[in-house]
């Protein structure tokens, strides 16, 4: 094998592709990344759970295959003079790789127990602008259960409609949902989760442009096809919790807020609030006005917050660190605070028809006085 390609490029796709190298396993070959060099040369890494292919233009004299180390390879790469490397293997696996003056030989291995990627099938793909799907995924992930005991809920749903296409994520104490309407019908009709994981590896693909990112669901895997790259995992599987019927609707009270300013309230109280030393955030709810304090045994907080509308000083209780969450992805600059009583959770829901959300987060009990 023989290729000759930018520096710049071959770091690019082995930063992206040595996401998903299995850091120890059993099956050594996969702690490499596996290098195909063909019309163009791709890098794969691959833990048995995901796996990320990226494709680097190159110049390919002697087509090949085999696997590389990932951390020797990719740091030597990354410490290569600008400008082209050509990268030589031999029959017997011996790399030489050069850029400049500067040259390396290391050893590679035969691709030939490498395991085969998961197979999507030619299904039809649903696409969508990246920016798009980067916050459906940002504005959702993390909400994500952490709780092992419900395996599905350590996924984000996907629901996509022939109108819509939404994200859903839920960890039994909030909710987050955002959806995204696309110019064209999807004709489709899919549901399925994807774990965290993947998702969180999808989402540093991605990147702020309007150009299409692909995904295709397979059996039990779902593929993305995000510029040179594709990203293959496998799904969750499990009853999803039916969202639509813990949301509460019709809620009585609900009152706007300026989005930074509730955010920059809820954190200054949340300031002497730890993992250590934990309080829910007492919230009462005005005539255009929130109060918000806590104590904790290091101490107290007292902020308040301009609101529109009366919320009949309304008091509840909430985790500050799951409001806090919830405000720093929102979109929009005023949100609509929907609420029921003191034991009902609160919805945050867009004052504006152009955004499409929804955030739940329940309350805390908090103690009289």
């Amino acid at each position: 094998m023989r290729f000759t390609c930018e520096k710049s490029t071959l770091v690019q796709g082995l930063n992206i592709a040595s996401r998903t190298v299995a850091q120890k396993s059993s099956l050594s070959v996969i702690e490499g990344v596996l290098c195909r060099a063909g019309a163009d040369v791709s890098l794969t890494g691959y833990n048995m759970e995901t796996a990320i292919t990226y494709s680097v233009e190159a110049e390919v004299t002697e087509s090949g295959t085999c696997i590389l180390p990932a951390k020797l390879f990719g740091d030597i790469i990354r410490r290569l003079p600008e400008g082209p490397v050509t990268v030589f293997v031999d029959d017997n696996f011996k790399v030489s790789i050069r850029a400049g003056y500067a040259s390396f030989t290391i050893s590679a291995e035969s691709a030939e127990d490498y395991p085969e990627l998961p197979d999507v099938g030619s299904g039809r793909g649903v696409s969508m602008p990246q920016m798009q799907l980067k916050e459906l995924i940002s504005g959702t992930i993390f909400a994500v259960s952490e709780n092992q005991g419900r395996p599905i809920h350590t996924g984000v749903k996907f629901e996509v409609e022939n109108d819509s296409i939404s994200a859903i994520a839920v960890d039994g104490f909030r909710l987050a949902r955002r959806t995204f309407h696309p110019e064209t019908p999807t004709n489709r009709e899919l549901s399925f989760v994807v774990p965290a994981a993947g998702l969180k590896e999808v989402e540093k693909i991605l990147t702020d442009s309007e150009e299409d990112a692909v995904f295709t669901l397979g059996s039990k895997h779902i593929l993305f096809e995000i510029g040179a790259a594709t990203l293959i995992c496998r799904l969750l599987e499990g009853d999803f919790l039916d969202w639509r019927k813990v949301v509460p609707t019709n809620c009585p009270v609900k009152l706007v807020a300026n989005v930074g300013d509730l955010a920059s309230s809820i954190e200054r109280v949340g300031l002497i609030v730890s993992e250590k030393y934990k309080s829910p955030v007492r919230c009462v709810f005005g005539d255009q006005v929130l109060q918000l304090r806590t104590n904790t045994t290091i101490g107290a907080a007292e902020d308040r917050c301009t609101i529109a509308g009366d919320g009949k000083e309304l008091e509840i209780g909430f985790n500050v660190r799951y409001l806090a969450d919830a405000l720093r992805v929102i979109p929009s600059e005023e949100v609509v605070l929907e609420l029921t009583n003191g034991l009902s959770p609160i919805v945050l829901t867009p004052a504006e028809e152009k955004y499409d959300y929804s955030y739940m987060v329940l309350p805390v009990r908090i103690k009289n006085g």
